[in-house]
């Protein structure tokens, strides 16, 4: 189904684990195979997988994937519009899915938790479950929600799922998501293929023009703190003759989408963005 010829050595005992009824913490690096953790098992038996998950633009991308493979999958979130996001809770309601993405604000709405008390998932997989953790940078206050679904499915198993955890970050996932003791799996951090450089900040537009001109023809982004931003980076780097658009949350949802479609198409093309895009895109340049 999914095209490889066998599984990475840390993705086995995680799956295992998962098809024994073991609940699972694993921390794995960007790019360890996270999400076949859950895709798998949701393609392997007949009942609901659900998955949570703060970056819109990887529900998509993966919705997209498992579709495309004959998986039924869909998600819920705010970049649906109402009438898509009825369809899938009809769905849900059917019985017809195998994997459900939710983005965690959904997590606090009596609707979706009494939708997922009735479909009886077997499997809650919580992506970036570091998001947990009150004192991390990337607190989301709705991941707090999880114990309510939770305590309404007792039986229900739950992989969590991150890259970045310490750890204390560790013992307050396993505090805050975990009704059981689950297995832990910590895998290497060791990353050859990735190069990480810093340059002082004098001329910001110059010197991400000519970082860019230095790699005409490859794919990249170049992360912005505004949404404002994307759009003056966009523009100086077409001024330069290099292929660039513009992508943040603000944008209309077909807009958003085509920028994100033309990343996965294209090879010369550099992405604007704030700071969640890219988290989770198949691409492999």
């Amino acid at each position: 189904v999914f095209g490889f010829d066998d599984l990475r050595p840390v993705q086995q005992p995680i799956l295992q684990a998962i098809l024994a009824g073991r609940d699972v913490l694993a921390v794995l690096p960007t790019g360890g195979g996270k999400s076949l953790c859950y895709q798998l098992p949701g393609a392997h038996r007949d009942w609901l997988v659900v998955v949570v998950s703060p970056l819109l633009a990887l529900m998509r991308e993966q919705v997209t994937a498992l579709r495309s493979m004959g998986i039924a999958a869909a998600s819920l979130s705010s970049a649906n519009d109402w009438q898509e996001n009825r369809r899938v809770e009809t769905a849900l309601a059917k019985g017809e899915l195998r994997l459900l993405y939710l983005a965690p604000e959904r997590l606090t709405r009596e609707d979706t938790l009494r939708l997922l008390e009735e479909a009886r998932p077997w499997l809650l997989a919580v992506d970036e479950a570091h998001c947990v953790v009150d004192w991390g940078h990337d607190f989301r206050q709705e991941y707090r929600q999880i114990p309510l679904l939770t305590a309404r499915l007792p039986q229900m198993q739950v992989l969590a799922l991150t890259a970045t955890a310490d750890k204390a970050t560790r013992a307050d996932i396993l505090a805050n998501l975990f009704r059981r003791e689950p297995d832990v799996f910590v895998s290497s951090f060791d990353r050859p293929n990735l190069f990480l450089a810093m340059a002082p900040k004098q001329n910001a537009r110059r010197q991400i023009v000519e970082l860019a001109l230095r790699h005409k023809g490859e794919s990249g982004i170049v992360y912005c703190a505004s949404r404002a931003r994307t759009a003056q980076e966009d523009e100086w780097l077409a001024e330069a003759g290099l292929s660039a658009i513009a992508y943040h949350a603000g944008m209309e949802t077909a807009e958003r989408e085509a920028a994100q479609d033309r990343f996965l198409r294209e090879d010369d093309l550099i992405v604007c963005a704030t700071v969640a895009f890219g988290m989770g895109i198949d691409k492999p340049d």
